[in-house]
């Protein structure tokens, strides 16, 4: 066999345009790994939803709306620092106290009662300050006026919210409720003596909670149930309209009066019985959307490509039925709004104790010598309706493919 000698490779002159890649730093005449370029992070929203936020915010009123309404639903979820009869903060004798989240009694303060105190009195307010003073029961102006504490004690201070009346606080006032305005009622008291505007913050928080909780479990149902009927149609379809027909048939203020009578009034109660009654609001609308797209080429293609059922109702057909979705969404917001003001303006809806803004409405209507009533549960109702119109008139556009892929 001949010997073949190994020649090394020729370094001779390259094509031009051409280089010869540089030799390995440890030798060996490999060529050097390519560098790895970082990965680059996911966008939060992706391409589409960026075009769409951006016509949103192109949209002036829409975009302010959202700001303001963010702005005023933000303030009220803090209401109990907003608008409380237990101060915020209470420092005795070099000590710090937080009432609004735990129960402190009298006798912690120096008093004699292990109720819970009622910082409110000038008797107890004289002993955070004058560090339980005994004297405080006799002349507790007096000794808050000269700054007296007790021996070895230090001087106390409360740090009060900026409105020290909670919604449910009976007020002392001069003359007979409802009280018009005045320096320490901004919009006057009610017919029992509570303050107007700490039921409208407590109130406007309330209503916009049960609203967001009702709209969604009622979209959720209403978008599941409608899906079904158009994708499969047939007797599906059939069945579930017939059963849909009969429902919303059924008297639903009959059905609240009997158990509210039964079980009592509540909070998540009337949810319930919103709920029950308000999820075959988007039922017509979705189910026309996918018996329009269940014929589609793309539900074809996925069909054929093996692709569950579920899996093209909602991450390939529901997408495209979400404009005629949300469009619906701003009736559905205001009517569950109105049904629960009409609930309490009727006494069906939450119990007269809650913060409700359909009882002052009904307050309003029963004290006409009290103008302030009604202009304050009107303007109210105004503006958070018009807010949210405007906000889901916004959202409406966005979600409009003409818009979207101008």
């Amino acid at each position: 066999m001949a010997h073949l000698d190994h020649q090394p490779a020729s370094h001779g002159p390259t094509e031009p345009g051409l280089e010869s890649p540089p030799p390995h730093p440890g030798g060996g005449g490999h060529d050097a790994p390519p560098p790895v370029s970082p990965r680059r992070r996911r966008p939060f929203l992706s391409p589409l939803n960026q075009r769409r936020w951006r016509n949103f915010r192109r949209n002036g009123r829409a975009f302010w709306s959202l700001i303001i309404f963010a702005v005023l639903f933000g303030v009220t979820l803090f209401a109990e620092f907003l608008a409380n009869d237990k101060p915020i903060l209470v420092n005795y004798d070099g000590g710090y106290y937080t009432p609004i989240f735990n129960f402190y009694p009298e006798t912690a303060f120096g008093g004699d009662f292990r109720t819970e105190a009622v910082y409110s009195d000038i008797e107890v307010q004289c002993l955070i300050r004058s560090g339980g003073l005994v004297d405080c029961f006799d002349d507790p102006e007096g000794i808050i006026d000269a700054g007296t504490t007790a021996e070895g004690a230090q001087a106390g201070w409360i740090l009060w919210p900026p409105i020290p009346y909670s919604f449910d606080t009976i007020n002392d006032i001069d003359g007979a409720a409802p009280s018009a305005p005045d320096a320490q009622h901004w919009l006057g008291t009610d017919d029992t003596a509570r303050d107007v505007l700490a039921r409208v913050i407590y109130g406007f928080r309330l209503s916009i909670l049960f609203t967001i909780v009702v709209t969604v479990l009622t979209s959720i149902i209403g978008i599941i149930a409608g899906a079904v009927q158009g994708f499969f149609g047939g007797w599906t379809d059939l069945i579930f309209q017939r059963v849909i027909e009969i429902w919303v048939s059924t008297p639903s203020l009959y059905v609240i009066i009997i158990l509210f009578a039964i079980l009592g009034r509540s909070f998540w109660l009337l949810v319930f019985v919103t709920v029950l009654f308000g999820w075959p609001a988007l039922v017509g609308i979705v189910r026309a959307e996918f018996l329009r797209a269940r014929n589609f080429e793309y539900v074809r293609a996925a069909r054929a490509l093996g692709v569950s059922n579920w899996t093209i109702m909602f991450r390939h057909m529901l997408p495209n039925a979400m404009v005629a979705t949300v469009t619906m969404l701003p009736f559905i917001i205001t009517g569950t709004i109105s049904t629960l003001a009409s609930l309490d303006f009727l006494g069906f809806g939450l119990p007269s104790s809650a913060p409700s803004l359909g009882e002052l409405t009904l307050q309003a209507k029963q004290n006409l010598q009290a103008p302030w009533l009604g202009f304050t549960a009107f303007f109210t109702f105004a503006i958070m309706l018009s807010l949210l119109v405007f906000i889901f008139e916004g959202i409406r556009d966005a979600f409009d493919p003409r818009k979207t892929f101008q």
